[in-house]
């Protein structure tokens, strides 16, 4: 009771410190009161037609590049602030009908620049260059293009509405980039049938070009002056002057094939009790069809399409974990306009459509509306039922920089599980820094939903409702929100993803940062916090939380992350099975609900050392979190005192069954290590290692100790052909899981791959045998061959 009493009167004290700290020093309009942009950056550049084409060879030797239009008197945005550069950039730009040209000229000492042969969208630890492509002129949304010192790209999408940036997106361009005596020049051909974009005379592109230096503490260096806080699309400077540009139509035809050998392990249909290794050869072909119907509206078509995983899922802690755990998109398929679909309340999941037969979307964007449909017939193993997928996406620009939108899915499978879903949502900028946005979900679904007083699965209809609200103020180094969002118990997005049903809350966070110094040893601190309580819909207290977290940003990008809080968590037991009465009992053994209050804190550093090595370390604990349990694996069963005593009575009384769960406080101990190498230019290893360990209070035993370790090494042999090999092992059911994986892409769609993935257990629990093995045994394995290639046609 002191502890609870003593949580609640430091979050009190930390919002009346919050607040007061939020009347600091900033400007009404919340920046530097000194901030102007130079009018030759306000007003729109002018884009000349080249008269031929430049040769892209990482020189700018040609006479063309005399006329393009110039782009330089960069500042510094970060560490610094409106800071002169540490280096000069001079950024040139010029078209022609079919091609969009773009070059930098990076002046440096060519011995201290910072370039390896990566993979594409993985150059960030080098130098490089970028630029923002508002190709609509909305501030909602741009392309976003990287390159290294050698040509090397990264490319993706930058959303308005969340302020990340989407690395799924690869754009058909051509980039080369060479080191010069002065510094290091990247050149640059992006076809205009590559992007989606609002063509006609007069019209105006959003446009900013940047450089980042990584060994002077990640400078970043950019062409439009940017003020800190605001969100950089709506800072966007202006180009113009492309009025003849030819129009083309473009159809994208990819077929692919696989062919695979995969074994696993199976139930031996001749010894009972026993297994056997079933290997399997199949082959695999798909057809993925892109036509741009303008150069803004994009219909994709993808029939028996090619999903195999080339990047398998990183391996994580699954022990204890009671709800859902989310893992991201990687076909390309569905990554292709996925920013359309996104949404805080996740509304689309594509995770969720396993292995369609067929899948169509058209996505785009007219005027002020934005759109996307999406469809898709979906496979399952062992079964002639399929899935029916639809969802369909619309927003409204509102305003400047406001929009409103509508979401719809349908889900059905077979004649028992249906799953409708509709809402709107909307973002308000009330001003540059400050913007209101909500979601509204309704739901209906017609399928099985789990009764806690029945204990069973009941079928029926069950409609429910999801809400999200924020309000947000973003200053220049002050900041802060309000949210608010719930799911009812019955909400269902089966196209989505939903970790928690039956909880709504709250949270207010704050961001307080120094003025940086890029010149002290601390160049700056960094306050972020929140304060935050849910409850379920029969106002049960569901648990509350405050946290501080402090960053300090050194000289030589040493960053280090020191945090900590308090929290206060309930569980009962109809959320885990049934709900005691007097016929049947309760999922917990002994009372039927459980809380604690808790500390948890962390500190994690990283440090970059040079170009050739990094390195990131964190150790982390917490006070009373809970054991639920359920029992890791079979090399660690459950620990609780209900169980304990359970397997003592069962030696006397076979016929026993096991007790209910009996959650109880544990402490947690958990800490990580990683480590980038970058033995040669085209060589790269990564080591991690993550441990997590919970140990009961009642009964001083361990709950489960997870150690992940991961290998990953990638050899660069060009910027388009690569081999990687990867090995992880975790020790909660002693799995191996290894992959070999020889790669040739030399564009976004085709590609050749070799591949071998196998699954060993070593001495793990052996679920044929009843028994622990003494070595290692093979799970699974699979051998592929994959291959695709990109016809492009113009019309």
């Amino acid at each position: 009771m002191h502890f609870k009493r003593l949580s609640y009167s430091i979050a009190f004290c930390f919002a009346l410190v919050v607040v007061g700290l939020g009347q600091g020093d900033e400007s009404k309009a919340g920046g530097r009161p000194d901030f102007k942009i130079p009018p030759e950056k306000a007003a729109p550049v002018v884009v000349p037609k080249f008269a031929e084409p430049p040769v892209i060879d990482g020189r700018l030797d040609e006479d063309v590049w005399k006329n393009a239009a110039t782009f330089k008197n960069f500042r510094q945005t970060e560490p610094g602030d409106q800071t002169p550069p540490s280096k000069e950039t001079v950024a040139y730009m010029g078209y022609d009908e079919k091609n969009l040209y773009i070059a930098w000229y990076c002046y440096d000492d060519p011995d201290k620049i910072r370039a390896t042969v990566a993979k594409r969208d993985d150059i960030f630890g080098d130098d490089y260059v970028g630029v923002f492509l508002d190709t609509f002129n909305d501030q909602r949304r741009a392309y976003i293009l990287q390159f290294n010192p050698l040509g090397i790209q990264a490319d993706g999408i930058r959303s308005a509405s969340d302020f990340r940036s989407d690395y799924s997106v690869d754009v058909v361009m051509e980039s080369k980039g060479m080191i010069q005596p002065d510094g290091w020049v990247v050149e640059v051909r992006v076809p205009f049938k590559s992007l989606r974009y609002q063509a006609g005379e007069g019209k105006f592109w959003g446009v900013d070009f940047w450089r980042r230096i990584d060994r002077l503490n990640r400078e970043l260096d950019g062409w439009m002056p940017l003020q800190r806080g605001v969100n950089e699309l709506q800072q966007l400077g202006r180009i113009t002057g492309m009025d003849e540009i030819k129009t083309e139509r473009v159809l994208e035809i990819v077929p692919s094939v696989t062919f695979s050998q995969i074994g696993q392990r199976v139930d031996s249909p001749k010894e009972p009790g026993m297994s056997a290794f079933d290997n399997t050869l199949k082959g695999d072909f798909g057809l993925s069809l892109k036509y741009q119907i303008t150069p803004n509206v994009t219909a994709d078509l993808a029939i028996n399409p090619d999903f195999a995983e080339v990047e398998a899922d990183a391996p994580v802690v699954r022990a204890n974990e009671r709800f859902p755990i989310f893992f991201p998109e990687k076909r390309p398929f569905f990554l292709e306009g996925k920013d359309i679909f996104d949404s805080p309340l996740q509304v689309v999941n594509t995770r969720n459509i396993a292995d369609p037969d067929v899948a169509a979307k058209l996505t785009g964007k007219i005027g002020r509306n934005t759109f996307g449909i999406m469809t898709a017939i979906d496979r399952f193993p062992d079964t002639d039922t399929k899935a029916y997928i639809g969802v369909l996406r619309l927003k409204r620009d509102v305003g400047a920089n406001s929009q409103v939108g509508l979401f719809a899915t349908q889900y059905s499978f077979g004649a028992e599980r249906h799953n409708t879903l509709g809402g709107f949502d909307g973002k308000f900028q009330i001003d540059p820094r400050t913007a209101f946005d909500f979601q509204v979900l309704g739901t209906h679904t017609r399928g099985y939903f789990y009764d806690p007083d029945q204990n069973e699965d009941i079928y029926r209809t069950g409609n429910g409702i999801a809400y999200r609200a924020q309000f947000d103020y973003t200053g220049r180094n002050r900041g802060w929100s309000l949210e608010g969002s719930g799911r009812s118990r019955d909400y269902r997005a089966d196209v989505g993803f939903t970790r928690r049903t039956n909880t709504h809350g709250g949270s207010y966070r704050f961001r307080i940062q120094t003025e940086p110094k890029p010149e002290n040893t601390l160049i700056g601190i960094t306050t972020r916090g929140s304060i935050g309580a849910s409850i379920d819909e029969s106002g049960r207290l569901q648990g509350s939380t405050l946290n501080v977290n402090n960053n300090f940003k050194f000289q030589g990008q040493l960053d280090v992350n020191i945090s900590g809080g308090t929290s206060y968590e309930k569980i009962y037991e109809d959320e885990f099975g049934p709900r005691r009465s007097p016929t049947q009992p309760g999922a917990f053994f002994g009372e039927p609900q459980r809380s604690a209050p808790q500390l948890f804190g962390e500190v994690n550093f990283g440090k970059t050392f040079s170009k050739r090595i990094s390195v990131r370390a964190e150790v982390g604990f917490s006070a009373n979190a809970f054991d639920l349990d359920f029992g890791a694996s079979e090399k660690y069963p459950r620990v609780s005192p209900a169980y304990l005593q359970y397997l003592i009575d069962r030696k006397t009384d076979p016929t026993l069954e096991e007790p209910p769960y009996d959650p109880g406080k544990g402490f947690v101990m958990r800490y990580e290590f990683s480590a980038d190498l970058q033995p040669t230019d085209p060589w790269n290893v990564t080591f991690s290692y993550k441990h997590r360990k919970l140990t009961r209070n009642d009964t001083d035993l361990v709950a489960y100790d997870s150690n992940i370790y991961t290998i990953r090494s990638v050899y660069q042999f060009t910027r388009f052909t690569f081999a990687r090999i990867r090995w992880d092992y975790e020790t909660v059911y002693n799995t191996i899981n290894g992959q070999v994986l020889f790669g040739w892409s030399p564009n976004p769609g085709t590609a050749f791959y070799v591949g071998y993935n196998d699954n060993l257990v070593y001495q793990g629990y052996n679920p044929y045998t009843g028994y622990f093995d003494g070595g290692l045994r093979r799970d699974g394995r699979s051998f592929f061959v994959r291959a695709s290639y990109l016809f492009r046609k113009s019309f």
